[in-house]
């Protein structure tokens, strides 16, 4: 469940950035100025990050004890952190990218997941 919400969570966020030039002009008319702030973008990816964490733990800790869903949820949130680093130009792959790497974490944690719930207990832990 807390994958499906951490996908969610993350889509919004790439949508949140990829729309938002275009909808920059509108968004004091609609007061929602406070959208356009990179703050806002930090606290709304950190949320991210923790509820992945907490997701992937979840999963790691009850079935499949593996970490290399955790390595793509940290770069995916890595390459969402620096891409203000970088010129407008490139920017959205480095939210294409990192939001990505994010929900392609939450996808394998549920499926190691989902396979571990099936196997015996030795083939889950090796």
């Amino acid at each position: 469940m807390l994958d499906r919400i951490g996908i969610t969570a993350t889509s919004l966020c790439a949508l949140h950035c990829i729309l938002l030039p275009i909808l920059l002009p509108v968004l004091p008319l609609m007061g929602l100025s406070f959208l356009a702030d990179h703050t806002w973008e930090h606290i709304f990816l950190l949320m991210t990050a923790v509820l992945g964490s907490i997701a992937l733990f979840s999963g790691f800790k009850r079935y499949h004890k593996r970490l290399y869903p955790f390595y793509l949820l940290y770069l995916g949130v890595a390459l969402y952190w620096i891409k203000h680093d970088f010129s407008e130009d490139v920017e959205v792959y480095f939210i294409i990218g990192g939001a990505s790497l994010i929900i392609a974490a939450h996808f394998i944690n549920i499926k190691l997941c989902n396979s571990c719930k099936q196997c015996d207990e030795e083939t889950c832990t090796s």
